[in-house]
C-alpha cells in the first residue's frame, strides 16, 4: 500500500515491568510502610525499657526487657511504672499509693501501709515482712505521708535495695516523670507476656 506506514505496535507501547519486579516493589512498599509504622509507635504510644539494676527482684532482674506505654491509662496501685527525671537515669518501680492516700511504714509487722490498711508483699509476689524505712535520718521521708495532688508514691519490689519514695531524693513522685506503665515482658522468653 502506497502512503502507509506500518509501525510496530509493540514499540510504541511502554513495556509493563515484569511480574517480578512488580512483585518486588509491592514488598519493599510494606516493609517501607511498616518499618515508619513501628518507628512512630516506638517514638510516640511504646517503648522497649531494659531493666538496669537490682531494685525490682524478684519481679524484674537486670537485663530484662518490658514494654511501656502512657497510653495505658493512669498509674494506680500495684501499676509498674518507669520514673524519670527522680535520679539520673530512668527507675522501674511499683506505685503503692496514688494522690490523697495516706502512706506508713509497720514497723513491727515489716509492712507499707496505705490508708491504715497493709499491703503485705505476698499482693505483689515478694516476701512477707521486708519493708521498712531505712534508719538514715535526712535522707529518709518522715512517715506517715500522705501523697500530694497530681503524685504517687513508688517502692521497688526488693525493699532492701531499692532507692524509692522512701528517699527524700525521689519522694513523692510527680505523674508527669511517670515514662508511663509496664504493659507488656519481652525478656527473658520464659516471661513473655502482659505484666
Amino acid at each position: 500500500m502506497e502512503g502507509t506506514v506500518e509501525t510496530n505496535r509493540e514499540e510504541n507501547q511502554p513495556r509493563m515491568p515484569s511480574r517480578l519486579v512488580r512483585s518486588a516493589l509491592e514488598w519493599a512498599e510494606t516493609i517501607v510502610t511498616a518499618v515508619i509504622l513501628v518507628a512512630v509507635v516506638f517514638t510516640f504510644a511504646a517503648r522497649v525499657i531494659t531493666v538496669d539494676g537490682r531494685s525490682m527482684e524478684p519481679t524484674y532482674y537486670n537485663g530484662d526487657r518490658v514494654l511501656v506505654t502512657k497510653w495505658a491509662g493512669p498509674a494506680e496501685q500495684g501499676d509498674v511504672v518507669i520514673v524519670v527525671g527522680a535520679l539520673d537515669e530512668p527507675i522501674i518501680k511499683r506505685v503503692i499509693a496514688t494522690e490523697g492516700q495516706v502512706v506508713d511504714f509497720d514497723p513491727e509487722l515489716g509492712e507499707v501501709t496505705v490508708d491504715g490498711q497493709v499491703l503485705s508483699g505476698s499482693l505483689f509476689g515478694i516476701e512477707d515482712g521486708i519493708t521498712y524505712v531505712p534508719d538514715l535520718p535526712g535522707s529518709v521521708l518522715e512517715f506517715p505521708q500522705t501523697v500530694p495532688e497530681g503524685c504517687v508514691f513508688v517502692l521497688g519490689d526488693n525493699r532492701d535495695n531499692s532507692k524509692d519514695s522512701r528517699f527524700v531524693e525521689v519522694g513523692m513522685v510527680d505523674t508527669r516523670n511517670l515514662l508511663g506503665k509496664v504493659v507488656f515482658n519481652l525478656y527473658p522468653f520464659s516471661k513473655i507476656g502482659l505484666a
